[in-house]
């Protein structure tokens, strides 16, 4: 089932959810099936909202209350959770409020806040203020793009062979993409240890 069949028939809930759990895919169909009547855009951008909140808060509270947790100790152990800590750091007002519009970051920075010093009541109200803007970004262009959207998804008709194609033509960036990372920490740590 997809995304959208999953938004159609559950509607906002399937919003909020998706906006914790996958982020702006679901979000963005929210908009599309709000430009297609099937919800009201405020409900579908208030419970963009709030998912999005809930599930950074849930994070936030899991490294706080569970800093040596086997899950929490094995996310420290990670490069980008020290990367995380140190803009952090520098810019905590600044990394909460963008670490939900930074890919890759957006399940391991909440638990890093909450192994922080950062204050629960800082975050609530830096958080809750991303979510909002995250929010009304992701459904806004769904809402905005959604007649586009719908005509691109009705002119392409997938065969088999251009799902192939472009099956191999995504595991073949990947496959560059962790080569150059490779490479690049490969030759980076010397930097560090300097």
């Amino acid at each position: 089932m997809s995304i959208e069949a999953i938004v159609a028939r559950y509607g906002v809930a399937a919003i909020a959810l998706g906006a914790g759990l996958e982020g702006e895919t679901a979000v963005v169909t929210g908009g599309i099936l709000a430009h297609q009547g099937l919800v009201a855009w405020p409900a579908a951008f208030i419970a963009a909202a709030i998912g999005s909140f809930l599930a950074d808060q849930i994070f936030f509270t899991i490294g706080r209350r569970a800093r040596d947790g086997r899950w929490v100790r094995s996310l420290r152990k990670r490069r980008v959770f020290a990367r995380v800590t140190k803009m952090m750091e520098r810019y905590p007002v600044g990394f909460i409020f963008a670490f939900r519009f930074l890919y890759g970051l957006r399940t391991i920075s909440p638990v890093a806040l909450g192994t922080s010093h950062v204050s629960t009541r800082l975050f609530v109200a830096v958080n809750a203020a991303s979510a909002v803007c995250w929010a009304a970004i992701f459904t806004g262009i769904g809402y905005l793009f959604g007649e586009a959207f719908q005509e691109l998804a009705a002119r392409y008709r997938p065969s088999l062979l251009h799902i192939l194609m472009a099956a191999g033509l995504v595991m073949a960036a990947a496959a560059i993409g962790w080569g150059v990372r490779a490479l690049w920490l490969r030759y980076k740590e010397p930097d560090e240890q300097a």
